[in-house]
This record gives C-alpha cells, structure tokens and sequence, in this order.
C-alpha cells in the first residue's frame, strides 16, 4: 500500500485527501497543529489517519516523512525548505502548491542526488497558470509561431450573486495573505520595458477587463512577472504580465486602507485605545472630539459621502467595535474584522476566473487567442479556491506514484509530461478553458 504524508488541514486539503482515497491502495495520514481539522476531512476512513503535528519537532516530523512515500506540504512555505531537506534525506518525494523559494532551488542537485522530485507551484495560481499557459504556447512554437505579447490574470472571487457586500469579496480562509499580499510591489514588461511599481502605489495601477462569459473585473499587477519571460521560454515576447482580478471597487478601497495604515504589521507606538474607530483616528492623528466619517475623508481627500468611506464604515474601521485582546498590531486587528464581515458562507459559492491572453505571430499571419476558465465552488461543499488547488497535487502525487514522472530535481510543472496529464483529468472534473482564436 502506498503512504501519502499531508502536512496540513487547512481549507483546501479536503479535495486532495478525498481524491487519494478514490484510489486503490493509498493510504493518507494528515498531520495537523489542529488535529480535530484532520480528523474532520479523514472522517474516520479506513485508509487515513490524523495526527497532532508540531512542526518544530524535527523528530517527529523526520519519522512522519520517513515513513511516507510521497509527502504533500500545506504548510506556510516558510516550513517548505525544512521538510524537502528531510525528504532528500530519506529519499521521498515532495508536492508543494507554494512559489518556489530560492532556498527551494538550492535543493536541485541533492533531490537529483538523492533521485526524487519536488515538485512546486502545483496548485491553481501557481499551478493550472502555468500548465494552462505552456499547453499553448508549445503549441503555438510547435506550429512555427512565436508569442509576442503574454498576459495572464486570475482571480479568487465570490460568485456574482454571492457578491452581496461592498467590497465585492469574500473570504473561505484567513484573510492575512490576502491582506499581505496587497503592499507587494509590482514589475512587468509592457512593450519592451519594464514598468515598476512600488507596493503602496501598487492599486493605483489597474484596469478594467471585460472577461468573456464571466463579467467586468478590475485587474491590477500580481508580483513580478518579469522572470516568466524565462520560465515560459518567452524569448520573443516584449509583452509579459500577470496579473489579479478583483470585483470593481477593490482597488480604490484597498488604496486608502493602505494609506490609512491599516496594513501595518507592527504596534502602533502610544496607541492605548480600545475600539477600530479609536486606532483609526489615532492612525490618522485625529482629535477625540472630530466627527470620525469626515477626519478619514480629509486624510484621504475623499468627500465624505464616497463610496470608499461608505466601505469603511460598513467594515467597521471608524466604529465602537472592540479589538480583539488576542492581536497587538493593526495588520491583525483588521484580519479578524474582514474575516467576521466578509467570509463565505458554506450555502454560497465562490468562482475562480483565470484568463489568459496571447499575440502570436506567424510568418503569414497574426492571432490573438485568449483562454478562459470559469469554474464554481459547490455550495455546501469543496469551494472553487480548494478544489483548483488542491486537484492538480493530488493528480501530480497519484502520477509519482504510478511511475508517470521519472524527473529528479526541484520542478514546476511547465513541461509537457506533467501538464498534459494534470489538465487532461482535470477536464473530466468539468475545470475547463474555453479558447478562442482571432486573426490580428
């Protein structure tokens, strides 16, 4: 019987235990911080097992690899190094759904010494992004064309009539990545030059897309994505950008969250309030007896009748809403205040949008093709964000498995022996691109 290791319970592992149960033969033990979360998605199985992980116990978790045969990490990614220099020591393999860090890269040689794979960035964003972009650029270069102009944007959403408050989002995990995410700084090619942009100017820099069958979204820059250039093998492309989509509105409040200085993840220095509205006016240096609504439109140099303060006050950043007594900076404070405000419920469902857009040339010709994914979470059941995520590394586990993948070394799947057969299943599971084609 083979042994899969799962590191982790939390919100999108479910899809990826399930699936290895549909399997003959495998055996799943999850090991979690909380082991009542395990126990809930092995839900007594015959073939699964839960247990109390502590990750700092080197011992233990080196016993838990070392009996596995493939050892799948929902761990934060800063754990992800630590387990893959346990599974080169023991000669296991290793599925992430994590960006690849450069320690992570390091490991080459040793996985390739030590004859396993591991195996990153194999979720949905990174994940289905990259397999789906490189079926068709090989496609295209295999046709004898080349892709000038890349762009590929994803979003996490509610679906549209799940979109029922002011920020047009919804949370079905902790908002902190989300909330982190939004002062990264940003970098892409436009046209032959590269473009910068700083993390607090960084949602004053999008645009409205039209997405075919999924509607009309803001998109603004996700990261850097300028070394996919190299990584796709985009040697004629002067046009390469990734990018996220969110629902209309997102940009501009989320720009004046991060003015406010609500993003700030350390203790605000003499701050002794006990309220949201206190820590924003201390935030913003208003006096105790200032009309709370107008300060914050002043600061900002909003009226105060906007929409962006009208989101505020719904959120409760200018209310009497207690703090948390758990959390020390305003980073955390506003983490468990979008989670109680803006989570979705289990009857409701999420969408995940990815598009993809490509300029190909040809020596007679020019095309213009976009590929499209649309894909629904199932209400009261695996949401969209766990199931894309979660599939492709469980596709990739069964296929190491199987003998399917005979690379060594540290990989993502942007080659044709991993990609084809992870989209090729997920198509049988209705996650689905649509493509279209014009002549430039």
């Amino acid at each position: 019987m083979k042994k899969i290791l799962v590191l982790g319970a939390g919100m999108v592992s479910r899809p990826l235990v399930r699936y290895l149960f549909d399997q003959p033969d495998y055996f799943v033990k999850m090991a979690s911080r909380t082991v009542s979360k395990a126990e809930k998605i092995i839900n007594s199985h015959e073939r699964g097992e839960a247990e109390t992980l502590n990750v700092s116990d080197e011992k233990q978790l080196e016993k838990l690899i070392s009996e596995s045969d493939v050892t799948v990490s929902f761990l934060p990614y800063t754990y992800h190094v630590k387990v893959a220099k346990l599974c080169i020591k023991h000669k296991k393999h290793l599925v992430t759904t994590s960006y690849v860090s450069d320690e992570m890269k390091k490991l080459d040689g040793q996985a390739k010494n030590a004859r396993i794979l591991l195996l990153n960035e194999c979720g949905l964003d990174p994940g289905i992004d990259h397999m789906s972009a490189m079926r068709i650029i090989h496609d295209i270069e295999t046709n004898g064309g080349k892709v000038i102009s890349f762009r590929s944007t994803t979003g996490a959403l509610p679906s549209h009539e799940a979109n029922n408050n002011p920020f047009g989002y919804k949370f079905s995990w902790s908002p902190r990545g989300v909330l982190l995410a939004s002062r990264n700084a940003a970098k892409w090619l436009e046209n032959g030059k590269e473009v910068s942009i700083r993390g607090e100017k960084l949602f004053e820099n999008y645009t409205i897309q039209d997405v075919p069958g999924a509607g009309s979204f803001e998109n603004y820059p996700n990261r850097n994505s300028v070394p996919y250039k190299q990584i796709y093998g985009l040697k004629h492309a002067t046009t390469v950008y990734r990018g996220t989509f969110r629902m209309t509105g997102w940009c501009e409040t989320m720009r004046r969250i991060v003015a406010l200085g609500w993003l700030g993840d350390k203790p605000v220095s003499g701050f002794s309030g006990k309220t949201y509205g206190d820590l924003t006016r201390k935030l913003i240096g208003a006096g105790s007896k200032d009309d709370l609504s107008q300060a914050v439109a002043r600061f900002l140099g909003l009226k105060s009748y906007s929409a962006v303060i009208k989101r505020l006050e719904w959120l409760g950043l200018l209310s009497d809403e207690p703090l948390p007594d758990d959390r020390i900076n305003p980073l955390d404070y506003l983490n468990v205040l979008t989670l109680k405000k803006m989570s979705l419920k289990p009857e409701e469902r999420d969408m995940v949008v990815m598009h993809h857009e490509f300029v190909a040339e040809y020596p007679s010709k020019k095309e213009y093709i976009t590929s499209t994914l649309v894909d629904y979470g199932i209400p009261n059941g695996d949401s969209s964000v766990s199931r894309t995520v979660a599939l492709p590394a469980a596709i990739a586990v069964k296929m190491i498995l199987e003998g399917k993948i005979n690379i060594t070394g540290v990989y993502i799947p942007v080659i044709p022996e991993i990609y084809n057969p992870i989209l090729d299943e997920l198509e049988e599971m209705d996650i689905i691109f649509h493509e279209k084609t014009e002549i430039l």
